[in-house]
């Protein structure tokens, strides 16, 4: 998997075939890009882990220069593992993920 820094791929309108919001813990954020065929996390540059994000807002703001083909949101449940029941194999739950604020 590659790595992209946050700088790099924010800052101008670069084509993102897809962007990938993951939920992170309790309240957050992290993001995946393909580019150019090629996919890895968002990184913070200057701490060289991924690039954290508190809600879905900040996303689009931080993305909105950006070409994006397609944009999804993922979220993978740890209830059952917590609860004592056995893991599932896929409690992972991928929706589409709009990159336009609603009041535009």
């Amino acid at each position: 998997m590659d790595k992209f820094f946050f700088k790099d791929v924010s800052g101008s309108s670069t084509d993102i075939e897809r962007l990938e919001v993951q939920s992170f813990e309790i309240n957050g954020f992290i993001v995946k890009v393909t580019v150019e065929g090629k996919s890895g996390m968002v990184f913070d540059k200057d701490e060289d882990r991924p690039k954290r994000f508190s809600n879905a807002a900040e996303v689009r703001k931080a993305f909105a220069k950006c070409n994006v083909k397609e944009a999804v949101m993922t979220y993978d449940s740890p209830y059952e593992e917590m609860v004592g029941e056995p893991e599932k194999v896929d409690s992972e739950m991928t929706m589409p993920f709009s990159m336009t604020e609603e009041n535009e």
